[in-house]
């Protein structure tokens, strides 16, 4: 195994650099990717943070990972550690680049791109093609709780399979948007889910755990580690619907993500500031709360709470 210049032999562990750019000021910014082999045949999985800037849980589950010597003396396979994609979006607390592009709708990007395409670039050319299946992590966007969960395509076997053995609390049938690292995984055959838990900007123990646990299931499965973690019963959503606010103003919830709703149970209410006002947010649909808004100041037509529905089903 090569990447950029610098080989991995069987059984030996490595932190590889790889130059990205630099800021205004000169400074260099890496991308660092952790890599570890063992000495038997076996997968290599990619295992992804912060293509997001901002998206910090997804930084912290690989950071965590990492630290802990997860994928140290693995048992069979290879493991390629990257805890943060988009240096230049963490520094500056934004999901984006400072061009205003999403590197996650940049792929497979282009060696003269934008700075976003760049990035995709890098990690198309020096890594993606290594990698066997991949797990790539983020959270819900500014003031979006997301439940933990896998985005998966139903029509990809391989990924679905994937999803139950990460086995989250929820997974949701979501097909790879365009120009999206999941859709170019998707092209080249690499079975791919993207992990969301909590919101970004904030550490959510909860999310952090569960996504640690669904990288050990993965990693058992593949017969990488032996250590096992107890399963849960996934809830497969297959249709979903954004409840939105139906006046502006403060937004007082009674229901959170995780939440089983009845058809027109009460979710919450809005009201304007001096009380004069008030409407309540009632669930349309029977079904499950698996993301909500935390903000608690709207206007009209502000996502409040993203319900599963219908054909939700536990496996």
């Amino acid at each position: 195994m090569i990447i950029n210049g610098t080989e991995i032999k069987p059984g030996k562990d490595a932190i590889v650099k790889i130059k990205v750019g630099n800021l205004p000021s000169g400074n260099t910014i890496n991308l660092f990717a952790h890599v570890y082999r063992s000495k038997n045949p076996g997968p290599t999985m990619l295992v992804l943070g912060g293509v997001h800037g901002d998206e910090i849980n997804g930084i912290e589950i690989v950071r965590r990972s990492v630290k802990a010597g997860l994928f140290k003396k693995l048992n069979a396979g290879a493991v390629i550690a990257v805890p943060l994609l988009n240096v230049y979006g963490f520094i500056n607390f934004t999901r984006d680049l400072p061009d205003g592009k999403d590197v996650n709708r940049s792929f497979p990007g282009s060696s003269r791109g934008s700075l976003a395409s760049r990035v995709a670039f890098i990690l198309t050319k020096h890594i993606l093609p290594l990698a066997d299946f991949g797990l790539d992590f983020h959270t819900g966007g500014r003031s979006i709780h997301n439940y933990p969960q896998l985005r998966v395509n139903p029509e990809d076997k391989k990924s679905m399979n994937l999803a139950k053995v990460f086995n989250p609390p929820f997974i949701i049938h979501s097909k790879p948007i365009s120009r999206s690292l999941r859709k170019e995984a998707t092209k080249r055959g690499i079975p791919m889910v993207v992990y969301e838990g909590g919101e970004s900007l904030r550490v959510d123990s909860f999310s952090v755990d569960e996504g640690i646990n669904g990288i050990k299931r993965v990693m058992l499965s593949e017969g990488m580690i032996k250590e096992k973690v107890p399963a849960q019963k996934s809830i497969v959503v297959k249709n979903s619907k954004w409840i939105r606010a139906s006046q502006a103003g403060l937004f007082i919830p009674y229901k959170q993500s995780g939440d089983h709703v009845e058809k027109g149970e009460a979710l919450g209410h809005v009201t304007d500031p001096y009380g004069n006002k008030e409407s309540k947010i009632k669930s349309p649909v029977k079904g499950v709360i698996y993301g909500h808004n935390n903000i608690p100041l709207l206007h009209l037509g502000d996502a409040l709470f993203h319900v599963g529905f219908e054909d939700t089903e536990e496996e």
